[in-house]
C-alpha cells in the first residue's frame, strides 16, 4: 500500500493506494451493496442503508474496537459504476460535508487498483481519517480474499 499526505491551501489531504486481488466490479459491489459493506466496514448489523446514485443518501453505524457506536450519514456526490465513487460524509458542527473519493482501475489478471483520497480541515482530522481509511482497506482486502 502506498500513502501520500499533503497540505494544500484548501486543507489537509491524504491518498491511499492499494492493488486488490479482485475485479473492479467485485470491489464496486463491496463498496455499494449494504450487506457486503456491513461485513467489512465495521458496521453494526442492519445499520447500513445505501441509495447509490448522485444525491442518494447513505447511513451506517460504525462499531469501534472498544464497542462504541458511531452513526454516520451522508450522500453520494459522484457515482461512476465500477470506476469512481465520491462519498459526502456529514460531520457534526461543520457546514459542509467531508468528501472521500474512491477510484477503481482494472489491472491485469482480474486485479484492481484502488485509490482513496480525502481532504480534511486540519492535520489532526486528516490523520484520524487516514487511520480509519487504512483500517477499512485492510478489512476490505481480507474480505475480498475470503
Amino acid at each position: 500500500m502506498s500513502t501520500e499526505q499533503t497540505t494544500a491551501a484548501d486543507g489537509f489531504s491524504y491518498t491511499l493506494a492499494r492493488t486488490l486481488d479482485a475485479p473492479a466490479a467485485q470491489v464496486w459491489r463491496a463498496w455499494t451493496t449494504p450487506e457486503q459493506y456491513a461485513r467489512w466496514a465495521y458496521c453494526a448489523p442492519g445499520s447500513v442503508e445505501m441509495d447509490v446514485r448522485p444525491g442518494g443518501a447513505w447511513k451506517a453505524t460504525v462499531v469501534t474496537p472498544d464497542g462504541g457506536e458511531f452513526p454516520m450519514t451522508g450522500t453520494y456526490a459522484e457515482v461512476a459504476e465500477n470506476r469512481r465513487l465520491t462519498i459526502a460524509m456529514d460531520v457534526p458542527g461543520k457546514p459542509e460535508p467531508e468528501k472521500m473519493t474512491v477510484e477503481l482501475a482494472p489491472e491485469a489478471d482480474d486485479r484492481t487498483r484502488l485509490v482513496v483520497h480525502q481532504t480534511c480541515g486540519t492535520a489532526e482530522e486528516r490523520d484520524m481519517a487516514e487511520q480509519g481509511s487504512t483500517m477499512l482497506l485492510d478489512s476490505l482486502t481480507a474480505f475480498l480474499k475470503a
